[in-house]
């Protein structure tokens, strides 16, 4: 289980592209609000023949944001490039020169075993020059781990390899949609990724895999406008927390607020989760502080914590 606040902190993490010229000015005025992370993407959402081109720009914004930074006060809030091959990272924390002080880290797309050795190659020549604390985030996307019969060696062959840096791992991203692709699946705004069996099987995988040792947030919800997108939003955040996800991929502002929503700790949580953290009775047994549940310093000490860092950083409904 991660220790610190930091890892529960991404929480909603807006796409945009790298070629986004605005997205500097976008920041500092603080369009987003003032709670997410931010994904600059260089990989899907930038054609192949356009690539050198939205480098150039994303350096670009990281100067322009660095600049303004200096005469308006403004959120800056984490974030990440996510590059399309192992040898961007490099190349990218090179271009940002100074202004590399504002990333965050890198995002690594549809990681395997094979390519998970160069991403950690490149990543680890830029944290050496790097003056401040970097991460990663890999996405776990590829059709490989589709296979049930070796779905569990492949996830636990990639956690053998990011555990030899897992302080450095901020987060484990699943891409729902890359394996829905997989498959033709595509769910409607009344559904949640949870009843496509065939993914939920994976996702669940991903967790037994991951979850005790790193935070895993949950896939993209690609509705944003239209009625009942909000619901349907809503009804697959509670879904992502039951089944062991903090935080989701955004691809719209508007669904910022409801993943941050999502994370708020109940009043009832709170309080029992700090009578756990801070037990000092003679029994390790005891009701809740409404008397509604039995409360187990063995058995819930893990949850109590993950509660509070939530609280911390979310706040309390």
């Amino acid at each position: 289980m991660k220790s610190s606040e930091i890892y529960y902190s991404v929480g909603a993490l807006l796409y945009s592209p790298a070629n986004n010229a605005k997205i500097a000015e976008e920041i500092a005025s603080e369009r987003f609000g003032r709670k997410y992370s931010i994904a600059l993407c260089l990989e899907d959402t930038i054609k192949d023949d356009r690539v050198e081109e939205a480098e150039k720009i994303l350096a670009a914004s990281f100067r322009e944001l660095d600049n303004m930074r200096t005469y308006r006060h403004f959120y800056i809030p984490k974030i990440f490039i996510r590059v399309r091959r192992p040898e961007q990272i490099r190349k990218m924390f090179t271009a940002l020169e100074n202004s590399a002080d504002l990333l965050t880290g890198f995002i690594l797309p549809k990681v395997t075993p094979q390519n998970l050795e160069a991403y950690l190659k490149y990543f680890a020549q830029v944290k050496r020059k790097a003056n401040k604390d970097l991460y990663i985030m890999p996405i776990i996307e590829n059709e490989e781990i589709i296979d049930p019969q070796t779905r569990i060696s492949i996830l636990s062959e990639m956690k053998k390899k990011l555990d030899t840096i897992s302080e450095n791992v901020l987060n484990i991203r699943v891409g729902g949609n890359d394996l829905c692709n997989a498959f033709g699946f595509r769910r409607h705004n009344t559904e949640t990724i949870y009843d496509i069996r065939p993914i939920a099987d994976i996702l669940s995988d991903i967790v037994t895999v991951f979850g005790r040792d790193y935070v895993i947030s949950g896939p993209v919800w690609e509705y944003y406008n239209g009625k009942g997108w909000d619901s349907g939003m809503k009804n697959e955040l509670m879904k992502d927390i039951q089944a062991g996800f903090i935080g989701k991929t955004v691809i719209h502002p508007k669904q910022i607020e409801l993943v941050n929503k999502s994370l708020y700790v109940s009043k009832a949580d709170y309080d029992d989760a700090v009578s756990i953290a801070n037990w000092d009775a003679e029994n390790l047994v005891s009701g809740s502080s409404d008397k509604s549940r039995m409360n187990e310093y063995k058995t819930h000490y893990r949850w109590a914590k993950q509660i509070l860092f939530l609280a911390s950083y979310y706040g309390i409904k």
